[in-house]
């Protein structure tokens, strides 16, 4: 999947519930976002190339007061994730507004997981002598 891939995506630290609005439940949390879709990880699986529309809740976005985001998707994956009791799904976006864009591109901006090179920590503490 990795080398099919042409957007980074960014993984995310806020804990972003995503409904099913079709079917009107909770699906999981946002794993990671880019323009085009959306990993969610949830407790059940959903059927590849199944079409719905989801709505994922915004936290909180320096100069956006919208709180959910409504989108029409189609599932382009879905897989057991390392905990078998939950699914790794992939959203592929249909349509994407360019206000939408604009609070997808700010919640990558605000809520990406950074993997910045961590400190020079000692790999032991040092000995007493």
């Amino acid at each position: 999947m990795q080398e099919r891939r042409k957007v980074q995506r960014k993984n995310l630290m806020a804990y972003t519930q995503v409904f099913d609005l079709s079917g009107g439940f909770l699906l999981g949390y946002l794993g990671d976002l880019h323009l085009q879709g959306a990993m969610v990880i949830g407790q059940r699986p959903l059927e590849e190339n199944a079409e719905l529309i989801l709505g994922i809740e915004l936290p909180e976005l320096p100069n956006i007061s919208t709180s959910r985001i409504t989108l029409p998707v189609r599932v382009a994956w879905c897989q057991q994730d390392i905990s078998p009791e939950f699914y790794n799904v992939g959203f592929e976006f249909k349509e994407v507004t360019p206000e939408q864009t604009a609070m997808i591109e700010a919640i990558m901006n605000n809520y990406e997981f950074r993997r910045d090179t961590p400190p020079n920590y000692p790999i032991k503490p040092p000995t007493e002598k």
